[in-house]
């Protein structure tokens, strides 16, 4: 039976592999790399990479808006920004399939409701466990965020080396790659996509 993987409402995906058979899939690659799955180095490194592949990509099994279904409304008035930055957060280039390690800064001008803040981080971590583009990755944040809570408006940073980058290709080690997305009043204010800015270098 297919299924609809979650927040991307265009991509349908068969039924899931067995473990056995990522397993099988591993040992070709291993094949294909020129070295011997059934070396006492590699005998278990399929299992293991099976493991670490499902924690890796977990963010398809989750839903952002189970995260951010609980919100607060005693806040006693407060609708200034709030701003959660410096997020760390790893993914994968759905390109090469090879690590993208970076720090989101989201923010978002409350209406009547707020986030609790950890629900801001486990949000990036859901969309960073999935084959990514950067892109792609922030404007997912900001949306879920925006659809979720109804604030004034979201912004979105991400700040980003990717692997596929500095490890292959033209192998240019240290270069950092910046994305924003805006919605609300941030998207219609350039003043509050200043002080977004601002507040996220700590000015």
């Amino acid at each position: 039976m297919d299924a609809v993987v979650k927040n991307f409402p265009q991509t349908v995906v068969s039924e899931r592999p067995t473990q056995k058979e990522a397993e099988d899939a591993i040992r070709v690659l291993l094949r294909w790399a020129g070295d011997d799955p059934q070396r006492e180095g590699l005998l278990d490194t399929p299992a293991r990479v099976a493991k670490a592949y499902r924690e890796l990509f977990s963010g398809y099994d989750l839903n952002p808006e189970d995260v951010l279904g609980r919100t607060f409304e005693e806040v006693s008035g407060y609708d200034d920004m709030v701003l959660v930055r410096d997020i760390p957060f790893f993914s994968h280039c759905e390109h090469h399939m090879v690590p993208i390690i970076g720090k989101a800064h989201v923010a978002y001008l409350p209406k009547g409701r707020v986030l609790g803040l950890s629900k801001i981080a486990r949000v990036v971590e859901i969309f960073g466990r999935r084959l990514q583009t950067q892109e792609a990755m922030t404007a997912q944040i900001a949306n879920s965020i925006d659809e979720t809570l109804r604030p004034r408006g979201v912004a979105v940073m991400l700040d980003a080396e990717h692997m596929c980058m500095a490890m292959r290709g033209v192998q240019k080690q240290g270069s950092s790659t910046l994305t924003t997305t805006f919605t609300g009043a941030f998207k219609a204010d350039p003043a509050e996509q200043v002080r977004f800015m601002s507040m996220v270098r700590g000015r």
